[in-house]
Protein backbone atom coordinates (compact mmCIF):
# COMPACT_ATOMS: atom_id res chain seq x y z
CA UNK A 1 0.00 0.00 0.00
CA UNK A 2 2.83 2.41 0.88
CA UNK A 3 4.71 1.59 -2.32
CA UNK A 4 1.61 2.22 -4.44
CA UNK A 5 1.00 5.53 -2.67
CA UNK A 6 4.57 6.71 -3.30
CA UNK A 7 4.31 5.82 -7.00
CA UNK A 8 1.06 7.76 -7.39
CA UNK A 9 2.25 10.89 -5.59
CA UNK A 10 3.72 13.66 -7.80
CA UNK A 11 7.48 14.21 -7.76
CA UNK A 12 7.29 17.45 -5.76
CA UNK A 13 5.13 15.78 -3.09
CA UNK A 14 6.86 12.42 -2.91
CA UNK A 15 10.45 13.60 -2.63
CA UNK A 16 10.03 16.22 0.15
CA UNK A 17 7.97 13.69 2.07
CA UNK A 18 10.70 11.06 1.77
CA UNK A 19 13.32 13.63 2.82
CA UNK A 20 11.39 14.61 5.96
CA UNK A 21 10.71 10.99 6.95
CA UNK A 22 14.30 9.91 6.31
CA UNK A 23 15.77 12.88 8.17
CA UNK A 24 13.54 12.43 11.24
CA UNK A 25 14.00 8.66 11.52
CA UNK A 26 17.70 8.80 10.65
CA UNK A 27 18.48 11.48 13.24
CA UNK A 28 16.43 9.74 15.94
CA UNK A 29 17.89 6.28 15.36
CA UNK A 30 21.42 7.68 15.20
CA UNK A 31 20.91 9.52 18.50
CA UNK A 32 19.64 6.36 20.20
CA UNK A 33 22.54 4.37 18.75
CA UNK A 34 25.08 6.82 20.18
CA UNK A 35 23.28 6.95 23.53
CA UNK A 36 22.97 3.14 23.86
CA UNK A 37 26.20 2.33 21.97
CA UNK A 38 24.30 0.02 19.63
CA UNK A 39 26.18 -0.70 16.40
CA UNK A 40 23.21 -2.24 14.61
CA UNK A 41 21.09 0.85 15.28
CA UNK A 42 23.98 3.04 14.10
CA UNK A 43 24.08 1.20 10.76
CA UNK A 44 20.30 1.56 10.35
CA UNK A 45 20.48 5.28 11.14
CA UNK A 46 23.32 5.74 8.64
CA UNK A 47 21.22 4.01 5.95
CA UNK A 48 18.34 6.42 6.59
CA UNK A 49 20.66 9.45 6.42
CA UNK A 50 22.33 8.26 3.19
CA UNK A 51 18.91 7.63 1.65
CA UNK A 52 17.87 11.17 2.68
CA UNK A 53 21.04 12.68 1.19
CA UNK A 54 20.34 10.95 -2.14
CA UNK A 55 16.78 12.31 -2.24
CA UNK A 56 18.04 15.82 -1.39
CA UNK A 57 20.54 15.66 -4.26
CA UNK A 58 17.81 14.52 -6.64
CA UNK A 59 15.52 17.43 -5.63
CA UNK A 60 18.37 19.96 -5.99
CA UNK A 61 19.13 18.73 -9.53
CA UNK A 62 15.45 18.93 -10.44
CA UNK A 63 15.23 22.50 -9.15
CA UNK A 64 18.28 23.51 -11.20
CA UNK A 65 16.75 21.91 -14.28
CA UNK A 66 13.54 23.92 -13.82
CA UNK A 67 15.51 27.17 -13.56
CA UNK A 68 17.54 26.35 -16.72
CA UNK A 69 15.08 24.47 -18.97
CA UNK A 70 16.37 22.32 -21.85
CA UNK A 71 14.50 20.72 -24.75
CA UNK A 72 12.97 17.65 -23.17
CA UNK A 73 12.40 16.26 -19.76
CA UNK A 74 12.31 12.85 -18.24
CA UNK A 75 9.25 11.35 -16.66
CA UNK A 76 10.14 12.84 -13.26
CA UNK A 77 10.61 16.36 -14.66
CA UNK A 78 14.42 16.16 -15.02
CA UNK A 79 15.87 16.65 -18.56
CA UNK A 80 17.69 13.80 -20.28
CA UNK A 81 21.26 14.42 -21.49
CA UNK A 82 20.79 12.39 -24.71
CA UNK A 83 17.89 14.54 -25.93
CA UNK A 84 19.73 17.75 -25.05
CA UNK A 85 22.83 16.72 -27.06
CA UNK A 86 20.69 15.70 -30.06
CA UNK A 87 18.90 19.02 -30.08
CA UNK A 88 22.20 20.97 -29.89
CA UNK A 89 23.69 19.01 -32.84
CA UNK A 90 20.55 19.62 -34.90
CA UNK A 91 20.82 23.36 -34.35
CA UNK A 92 24.47 23.42 -35.49
CA UNK A 93 23.77 21.38 -38.64
CA UNK A 94 20.71 23.38 -39.76
CA UNK A 95 21.29 26.13 -42.45
CA UNK A 96 21.08 29.73 -41.46
CA UNK A 97 17.50 31.04 -41.84
CA UNK A 98 16.74 33.67 -44.48
CA UNK A 99 16.18 37.19 -43.28
CA UNK A 100 12.60 38.01 -42.57
CA UNK A 101 10.05 37.58 -39.88
CA UNK A 102 10.56 34.43 -37.86
CA UNK A 103 7.83 31.87 -38.27
CA UNK A 104 5.72 31.00 -35.29
CA UNK A 105 7.42 28.43 -33.13
CA UNK A 106 10.90 29.02 -34.64
CA UNK A 107 13.79 28.36 -32.31
CA UNK A 108 11.72 26.11 -30.11
CA UNK A 109 13.19 22.71 -29.41
CA UNK A 110 11.43 19.67 -30.77
CA UNK A 111 9.27 17.78 -28.40
CA UNK A 112 5.77 17.73 -27.01
CA UNK A 113 4.30 21.05 -26.07
CA UNK A 114 2.70 21.15 -22.65
CA UNK A 115 -0.32 23.37 -22.31
CA UNK A 116 -1.19 25.17 -19.14
CA UNK A 117 0.79 26.30 -16.14
CA UNK A 118 2.81 23.71 -14.22
CA UNK A 119 2.20 23.28 -10.48
CA UNK A 120 4.38 25.28 -8.08
CA UNK A 121 7.03 22.90 -6.67
CA UNK A 122 7.33 24.89 -3.42
CA UNK A 123 3.60 24.66 -2.83
CA UNK A 124 3.68 20.93 -3.40
CA UNK A 125 6.64 20.57 -1.03
CA UNK A 126 4.83 22.53 1.72
CA UNK A 127 1.73 20.39 1.20
CA UNK A 128 3.83 17.21 1.52
CA UNK A 129 5.34 18.39 4.81
CA UNK A 130 1.87 19.28 6.09
CA UNK A 131 0.62 15.79 5.19
CA UNK A 132 3.55 14.22 7.02
CA UNK A 133 2.89 16.43 10.08
CA UNK A 134 -0.75 15.31 10.11
CA UNK A 135 0.27 11.65 9.91
CA UNK A 136 2.84 12.11 12.70
CA UNK A 137 0.24 13.84 14.90
CA UNK A 138 -2.21 10.99 14.32
CA UNK A 139 0.40 8.40 15.29
CA UNK A 140 1.47 10.44 18.32
CA UNK A 141 -2.05 11.06 19.65
CA UNK A 142 -3.47 7.70 18.61
CA UNK A 143 -2.71 5.81 21.86
CA UNK A 144 -4.41 8.56 23.89
CA UNK A 145 -7.52 8.70 21.70
CA UNK A 146 -8.01 5.05 20.75
CA UNK A 147 -9.01 2.48 23.40
CA UNK A 148 -6.18 0.43 24.86
CA UNK A 149 -5.66 -3.05 23.49
CA UNK A 150 -5.89 -5.69 26.19
CA UNK A 151 -2.98 -7.81 25.08
CA UNK A 152 -2.57 -10.72 27.47
CA UNK A 153 0.93 -11.43 26.14
CA UNK A 154 2.30 -8.15 27.61
CA UNK A 155 4.60 -8.65 30.59
CA UNK A 156 2.93 -7.64 33.82
CA UNK A 157 4.29 -7.09 37.31
CA UNK A 158 3.75 -9.89 39.81
CA UNK A 159 0.80 -9.52 42.15
CA UNK A 160 0.75 -10.35 45.83
CA UNK A 161 -0.11 -13.93 46.70
CA UNK A 162 -3.69 -14.48 47.79
CA UNK A 163 -3.58 -15.05 51.55
CA UNK A 164 -7.11 -13.94 52.48
CA UNK A 165 -8.19 -17.50 53.31
CA UNK A 166 -5.15 -18.03 55.53
CA UNK A 167 -5.95 -18.37 59.21
CA UNK A 168 -4.15 -15.66 61.17
CA UNK A 169 -2.44 -16.32 64.50
CA UNK A 170 -4.40 -15.24 67.57
CA UNK A 171 -2.11 -12.25 68.21
CA UNK A 172 -3.41 -10.59 65.01
CA UNK A 173 -6.86 -10.35 66.57
CA UNK A 174 -5.74 -8.31 69.57
CA UNK A 175 -5.93 -4.54 69.86
CA UNK A 176 -4.19 -2.62 68.51
CA UNK A 177 -4.40 -5.05 65.61
CA UNK A 178 -1.04 -5.57 63.82
CA UNK A 179 -0.90 -5.25 60.05
CA UNK A 180 -0.93 -8.51 58.10
CA UNK A 181 1.54 -9.80 55.57
CA UNK A 182 -1.02 -9.19 52.81
CA UNK A 183 -1.31 -5.52 53.81
CA UNK A 184 2.47 -5.13 53.86
CA UNK A 185 2.70 -6.75 50.42
CA UNK A 186 0.13 -4.34 48.98
CA UNK A 187 2.08 -1.41 50.42
CA UNK A 188 5.46 -2.68 49.18
CA UNK A 189 4.46 -3.86 45.72
CA UNK A 190 4.10 -0.33 44.32
CA UNK A 191 4.17 0.40 40.56
CA UNK A 192 7.10 2.77 41.13
CA UNK A 193 9.17 0.45 43.35
CA UNK A 194 11.57 -0.41 40.52
CA UNK A 195 12.11 3.28 39.82
CA UNK A 196 12.77 3.92 43.52
CA UNK A 197 15.40 1.17 43.40
CA UNK A 198 17.12 2.84 40.45
CA UNK A 199 16.11 0.09 37.96
CA UNK A 200 13.01 1.60 36.30
CA UNK A 201 12.86 -0.88 33.40
CA UNK A 202 12.62 -3.98 35.61
CA UNK A 203 9.36 -5.76 36.41
CA UNK A 204 8.67 -7.59 39.67
CA UNK A 205 9.06 -11.34 39.21
CA UNK A 206 7.38 -12.34 42.49
CA UNK A 207 5.55 -10.73 45.39
CA UNK A 208 4.40 -12.41 48.59
CA UNK A 209 3.43 -11.73 52.18
CA UNK A 210 2.94 -13.80 55.32
CA UNK A 211 1.62 -13.16 58.80
CA UNK A 212 4.18 -14.77 61.08
CA UNK A 213 5.06 -14.38 64.73
CA UNK A 214 8.51 -13.65 66.13
CA UNK A 215 10.68 -16.63 67.10
CA UNK A 216 10.91 -17.66 70.77
CA UNK A 217 7.83 -15.61 71.71
CA UNK A 218 5.28 -18.45 71.83
CA UNK A 219 3.21 -16.68 69.22
CA UNK A 220 2.72 -13.57 71.36
CA UNK A 221 4.62 -11.09 69.14
CA UNK A 222 3.38 -10.43 65.62
CA UNK A 223 6.04 -10.20 62.92
CA UNK A 224 4.42 -9.97 59.46
CA UNK A 225 6.59 -9.54 56.38
CA UNK A 226 6.38 -9.08 52.61
CA UNK A 227 8.91 -9.57 49.83
CA UNK A 228 9.13 -8.36 46.24
CA UNK A 229 11.79 -9.73 43.88
CA UNK A 230 13.32 -8.11 40.80
CA UNK A 231 16.11 -9.34 38.53
CA UNK A 232 18.58 -7.02 40.28
CA UNK A 233 17.33 -6.46 43.82
CA UNK A 234 15.09 -8.14 46.39
CA UNK A 235 13.17 -5.96 48.84
CA UNK A 236 11.81 -7.23 52.16
CA UNK A 237 9.44 -5.27 54.41
CA UNK A 238 8.66 -6.53 57.91
CA UNK A 239 7.04 -5.20 61.07
CA UNK A 240 7.96 -6.30 64.60
CA UNK A 241 5.52 -5.51 67.41
CA UNK A 242 7.79 -6.03 70.41
CA UNK A 243 8.71 -3.60 73.20
CA UNK A 244 12.32 -3.08 72.08
CA UNK A 245 12.82 0.54 71.05
CA UNK A 246 15.28 1.71 68.39
CA UNK A 247 17.41 3.48 71.04
CA UNK A 248 17.60 0.29 73.13
CA UNK A 249 18.59 -1.75 70.08
CA UNK A 250 21.43 0.68 69.27
CA UNK A 251 22.69 0.46 72.85
CA UNK A 252 22.67 -3.34 72.71
CA UNK A 253 24.76 -3.30 69.53
CA UNK A 254 27.24 -0.91 71.12
CA UNK A 255 27.54 -3.09 74.21
CA UNK A 256 28.13 -6.14 72.03
CA UNK A 257 30.78 -4.19 70.10
CA UNK A 258 29.24 -4.95 66.71
CA UNK A 259 28.39 -1.39 65.66
CA UNK A 260 31.49 -1.31 63.41
CA UNK A 261 30.68 -4.64 61.79
CA UNK A 262 27.09 -3.61 61.07
CA UNK A 263 28.04 -0.16 59.72
CA UNK A 264 25.45 1.57 61.89
CA UNK A 265 23.99 4.98 61.09
CA UNK A 266 21.30 6.61 63.23
CA UNK A 267 18.92 9.13 61.68
CA UNK A 268 15.32 10.34 61.68
CA UNK A 269 12.78 9.24 59.07
CA UNK A 270 9.28 10.75 58.91
CA UNK A 271 9.81 12.18 62.39
CA UNK A 272 10.66 8.76 63.86
CA UNK A 273 14.00 7.40 65.15
CA UNK A 274 15.62 5.15 62.57
CA UNK A 275 18.72 3.03 62.12
CA UNK A 276 20.67 1.85 59.07
CA UNK A 277 22.64 -1.38 59.46
CA UNK A 278 24.24 -4.13 57.37
CA UNK A 279 24.04 -7.88 57.86
CA UNK A 280 24.91 -10.86 55.63
CA UNK A 281 22.04 -12.95 54.35
CA UNK A 282 21.92 -16.69 55.03
CA UNK A 283 22.65 -19.21 52.28
CA UNK A 284 21.25 -22.73 52.64
CA UNK A 285 21.93 -25.51 50.12
CA UNK A 286 19.37 -28.32 49.97
CA UNK A 287 19.89 -31.39 47.78
CA UNK A 288 16.83 -33.02 46.23
CA UNK A 289 18.67 -36.23 45.41
CA UNK A 290 18.04 -39.72 46.76
CA UNK A 291 20.03 -39.11 49.91
CA UNK A 292 18.37 -35.78 50.57
CA UNK A 293 21.51 -34.29 52.05
CA UNK A 294 22.05 -30.58 52.50
CA UNK A 295 25.10 -28.44 52.95
CA UNK A 296 25.97 -26.30 55.94
CA UNK A 297 24.43 -22.86 56.41
CA UNK A 298 26.68 -20.20 54.87
CA UNK A 299 26.76 -16.45 54.70
CA UNK A 300 25.12 -15.00 51.61
CA UNK A 301 25.38 -11.54 50.04
CA UNK A 302 25.38 -8.49 52.30
CA UNK A 303 22.00 -6.84 52.94
CA UNK A 304 21.28 -3.25 53.98
CA UNK A 305 18.41 -2.64 56.42
CA UNK A 306 16.58 0.53 57.43
CA UNK A 307 14.73 0.11 60.75
CA UNK A 308 12.15 2.80 61.54
CA UNK A 309 10.29 3.03 64.86
CA UNK A 310 6.55 2.34 64.75
CA UNK A 311 5.83 5.81 66.18
CA UNK A 312 7.62 9.08 66.84
CA UNK A 313 7.85 8.38 70.61
CA UNK A 314 9.85 5.17 69.98
CA UNK A 315 7.77 3.12 72.44
CA UNK A 316 8.82 -0.18 70.88
CA UNK A 317 8.67 -2.13 67.64
CA UNK A 318 9.85 -1.17 64.16
CA UNK A 319 9.35 -1.44 60.45
CA UNK A 320 12.37 -2.96 58.69
CA UNK A 321 13.10 -2.42 54.99
CA UNK A 322 15.89 -4.70 53.72
CA UNK A 323 17.45 -4.70 50.25
CA UNK A 324 19.99 -7.15 48.82
CA UNK A 325 21.09 -8.65 45.50
CA UNK A 326 22.60 -11.94 44.39
CA UNK A 327 25.68 -10.12 43.09
CA UNK A 328 26.29 -8.49 46.46
CA UNK A 329 25.82 -4.95 45.08
CA UNK A 330 23.78 -2.61 47.27
CA UNK A 331 21.99 0.63 46.42
CA UNK A 332 22.83 3.87 48.20
CA UNK A 333 21.29 4.55 51.59
CA UNK A 334 19.24 7.27 49.92
CA UNK A 335 17.35 4.55 48.03
CA UNK A 336 16.16 2.94 51.29
CA UNK A 337 15.17 6.36 52.63
CA UNK A 338 13.18 7.10 49.47
CA UNK A 339 11.36 3.73 49.72
CA UNK A 340 10.54 4.32 53.40
CA UNK A 341 9.18 7.80 52.75
CA UNK A 342 6.85 6.42 50.08
CA UNK A 343 5.75 3.16 51.73
CA UNK A 344 5.49 3.80 55.48
CA UNK A 345 2.79 6.52 55.21
CA UNK A 346 0.56 3.99 53.43
CA UNK A 347 0.76 1.54 56.38
CA UNK A 348 -1.70 2.14 59.26
CA UNK A 349 0.11 3.71 62.23
CA UNK A 350 -0.07 1.15 65.06
CA UNK A 351 2.13 0.86 68.09
CA UNK A 352 2.53 -1.92 70.65
CA UNK A 353 1.02 0.16 73.49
Amino acid sequence: MLGLLLRVLPFWVREPLLIVVGAVFGARITYLAVHDQDRVAAVIGAVFLVFTAIRVRLVVRALRARRNPVPAASADGAPTDAVARAWAQAQLAAPAPAPGPAPAGAGLPPGPVTAGKEPNPWGQAVAAVAVFAAIAAAVWLGPDVLPADNDTSTSRAASCSDTEDEELPAVYGKAPRPVTGAELCEALNRPDLARLLGTPTEIATSASGNSNTAALTDGKVAQPEAEVRFDTYTVNLSATYNELSTAQYVNLLKIAGTEGEKDLRTLTVLGRPALLSSDPTMKIEISLGDEGSSGPVQQGPLARTLSVALDSKDRGGSYDITVWSESGALPDDGVLLGIAEKILPTIPLRSVR
